[in-house]
């Protein structure tokens, strides 16, 4: 089934799906049990336990508590990070910005403190 609205998708756990944690992807196809999500022009199938879903893409940087197997970031980032809610890109968090610009996209969005990817876990 093919959604008619455009939805948007993130994990809900930390686990190595092949998705940016924190990032949310546009659903090609929704089924009552599971997604299809567009990630990188490949179509990668989950099961829709595993995900978030929202009709609206958020505009806010989502806070990312660091996972010890994310590829290319920076130990000197330290415990967290930021990713972009428009390209998905990563960024420093140095101290608590109520806003950052994207270094890859150039957009400025708010950092979504109030919804971190797997807080307190």
């Amino acid at each position: 089934m093919h959604t008619s609205e455009p939805q948007w998708a993130r994990l809900l756990h930390d686990a190595n799906h092949g998705l940016r944690r924190g990032a949310w992807y546009r659903v090609a196809e929704l089924t009552s049990d599971g997604a299809v999500l567009d990630v990188n022009r490949k179509r990668v199938s989950l099961p829709r336990t595993s995900l978030g879903l929202r009709s609206v893409l958020p505009q806010a940087w989502t806070v990312v508590k660091g996972a010890r197997d994310a590829r290319r970031v920076p130990e000197t980032w330290g415990d967290k990070y930021a990713v972009c809610p428009s390209c998905r890109n990563r960024a420093a968090l140095m101290g608590n910005p109520h806003a950052l610009r994207c270094a890859r996209c150039g957009g400025l969005f708010r950092v979504g403190w109030e919804e971190w990817f797997l807080a307190g876990s």
